[in-house]
């Protein structure tokens, strides 16, 4: 075994391998950007190597700072984590060249397997199914657009060396094909520095289901079962599920050893994920291999109990895999949420911002139980537009899919994330779509459900404003002195005090009046209803609250004004406004085209001069690896460009002036 490793990564994977490393003796490096001097994964390991900038290429796409950081801290092995350099084969080589072990396989099958187009060529020949598509090096944008025509609409096309839904596009028509190529060559040229594409037949209704294959250096290779992980957004997973719904042992075993045989043709060294399209009579397809470890791979070592990053340090220095295939056992059934700042709503535009309140369920289990938790965050850290916007993956195990659906419920409710957008109370509604919870799976579930998920009303006005009211009573109660003239409560000898409050929520105004009696007991008058009202107060952020003949527990945690209230249905953001000191605000601006975070933009798609209308695309931003599409708020003429292409702008600019 190594005594010392260095962790090529950030996040939440880079913890992982500095906890795993540590309970096996190992000593650990971390390499960090400027943007993460504070990082977790910095705390976690025993000593940490600034490698550049904020911006990825600048930083952790440097493999040769990364292999001066090794040398200089004598580290025998680095990690790649997944993302970054863990599939790029020059950097594989260039730790072999440099007798440092790079912890996956050898640079031969990250080659194989590492374009797509290529891959499926191997694959062809070694017999195992293929989705019909064109494969070939000729990237001619005409021979592209006839061989999708060949193929028949729909078609998908994608980003030969990408991953993670990154230069792929569904193409309906003849006419949509000319923009969408050119998407998906700028996004891919951007993530993977090659604009290569292949064409497929788009699958409809199709699933995505993942075998998990692990090879030692011995020859040996055994596949650790299966994850679906169908439910999709943007091409880029949301919930992963292991084993998945529905799959009968003889399919398993068929799909096992035909990922076993895929990673065996190659000479695979190492954890690895072979991906399979899925029709719903059960046929598949070979999709593509990622040649590293996968996000999602804490489900499998949740109804295996095998850590698999201690399979990959023990297989790379040498070792054995573990466990042969007669072995390996399922038990129970896990699923994995990634919880990422995002907007559903709004197209899940990424969000940037502070982790203000960043509480997890009180059960969890880190890095083991029925609930984990896997961060590379934690409170009071931000989120910056240099890097992908998941804050934590969220883990649940059960005896049964029942179970697991249960906890995955309970958990997400009992998740508080202030301070930015998140898509927790999309993951929960998303968990209780009809499609989900009765395992009718597909990479269509989330439009498909879309009238279920999106747009929902949030935490009813009663709860949620009783909740701030709540809260400031509070406060104000930890507040006062011994002294009873100093109170706040509104004491009168005769008659009933009553008090306003002021509150916004979701672009309303609200007047709140709370009543208190002379013969003891309170009223809440909300949206022109009165009722019966009393609180406990458990402690500053944990409140009981009697509505009438309801009781709920809610928990509150405020910024400024800002009041973000959790309850067990559902949870809301209010401004408890103070109306003197906004007494001289004016209205805000409207019709402005902003950028709507911070980020690079890439492409104006209208000039000075022309008229536009409502809704029209008008510029192009990259963020968080993800291109982002910008419309225009009103009609108008385009007036000036304010910014030059390739710009970095920041969150709520004014990319372009328009006028009536």
């Amino acid at each position: 075994m190594f005594k010392k490793i260095l962790i090529a990564n950030r996040g939440e994977i880079a913890c992982r391998v500095a906890a795993t490393a540590r309970r096996l003796g190992m000593q650990t490096v971390a390499v960090y950007s400027e943007a993460d001097a504070n990082a977790r994964h910095v705390k976690a390991c025993d000593e940490a190597v600034l490698i550049g900038g904020p911006a990825p290429r600048d930083s952790y796409l440097q493999w040769e700072r990364i292999l001066a950081a090794a040398k200089a801290t004598g580290a025998e092995a680095v990690h790649p984590g997944y993302g970054f350099l863990s599939e790029n084969e020059a950097f594989a080589q260039a730790c072999a060249d440099a007798g440092v072990v790079f912890i996956g396989p050898p640079p031969s099958a990250i080659r194989a397997m590492g374009l797509k187009a290529e891959s499926k060529r191997l694959m062809e020949a070694a017999k195992v199914p293929l989705v019909p598509g064109y494969h070939g090096a000729d990237q001619d944008p005409a021979l592209l657009k006839r061989e999708a025509g060949r193929i028949g609409y729909p078609v998908l096309i994608k980003a030969s060396a990408g991953g993670g839904g990154k230069g792929m596009r569904a193409v309906y028509s003849d006419d949509e094909f000319d923009a969408a190529l050119a998407s998906c060559k700028r996004e891919a040229i951007n993530s993977f520095g090659d604009d290569a594409v292949l064409i497929e037949r788009y699958v409809q209704k199709p699933r995505h289901i993942e075998i998990q294959v692990f090879g030692d250096s011995q020859g040996d290779c055994v596949y650790l079962f299966e994850r679906d992980c169908s439910v999709q957004r943007r091409h880029q997973k949301v919930l992963e599920e292991a084993p998945a719904p529905g799959m009968t042992a003889e399919r398993r075993a068929q799909m096992g050893e035909a990922a076993v045989a895929a990673a065996k043709a190659v000479g695979y060294v190492g954890a690895g994920t072979v991906e399979f399209i899925a029709e719903q009579d059960g046929r598949f397809y070979f999709m593509e291999m990622n040649t590293r470890l996968q996000v999602e791979h804490p489900v499998t070592e949740a109804i295996t109990g095998q850590d698999l990053v201690e399979w990959q340090l023990r297989v790379a220095s040498g070792e054995p895999l573990p466990l042969k295939q007669h072995e390996l056992r399922m038990r129970g059934h896990a699923i994995e949420a990634r919880i990422c700042a995002e907007n559903p709503d709004g197209g899940f535009l990424p969000a940037t911002g502070t982790l203000d309140v960043a509480r997890w369920p009180s059960h969890v289990a880190f890095q083991q139980g029925d609930v984990r938790i896997d961060a590379g965050v934690r409170e009071g850290d931000a989120i910056s537009p240099f890097y992908d916007s998941m804050i934590a993956k969220l883990i649940v195990w059960g005896e049964d899919r029942a179970q697991a659906l249960a906890r995955l419920d309970a958990a997400l409710r009992d998740t508080h994330i202030v301070g930015l957008h998140t898509n927790v109370a999309f993951l929960r509604r998303c968990a209780a779509t009809a499609s989900f919870a009765g395992a009718d799976l597909d990479t269509g579930l989330i439009e498909r459900e879309k009238a279920q998920l999106f747009d929902q009303p949030g935490l009813p006005l009663r709860i949620s404003a009783a909740a701030v009211v709540a809260h400031t009573l509070a406060l104000e109660a930890a507040a006062q002195d011994a002294d009873p003239w100093s109170a706040r409560d509104g004491f009168r000898l005769f008659g009933a005090a009553s008090r306003r409050f002021d509150l916004d929520a979701g672009g309303m105004h609200h007047e709140v009046r709370l009543s208190r009696h002379h013969r003891g007991g309170m009223t809440l008058t909300v949206g022109g209803e009165t009722i019966e009202f009393a609180v406990q107060s458990l402690d500053a952020e944990t409140h009981e609250l009697f509505l009438g003949t309801d009781r709920v527990r809610v928990k509150t945690y405020a910024q400024g004004e800002r009041v973000a209230v959790f309850a067990p249905t559902g949870s809301a953001v209010l401004t408890e406004v103070d109306l003197i000191a906004h007494a001289g605000d004016g209205p805000p601006e409207g019709g402005r085209l902003t950028a709507p975070m911070p980020g690079k933009l890439i492409a104006f798609l209208a000039q000075a001069g022309d008229t536009v209308t409502q809704g029209q695309p008008l510029a192009v931003m990259e963020a968080m690896k993800m291109e982002h599409t910008i419309s225009a708020p009103r009609d108008g003429k385009v007036a000036e460009l304010l910014f030059a292409v390739g710009d970095q702008v920041t969150d709520g600019a004014e990319l372009l002036r328009l006028e009536v």
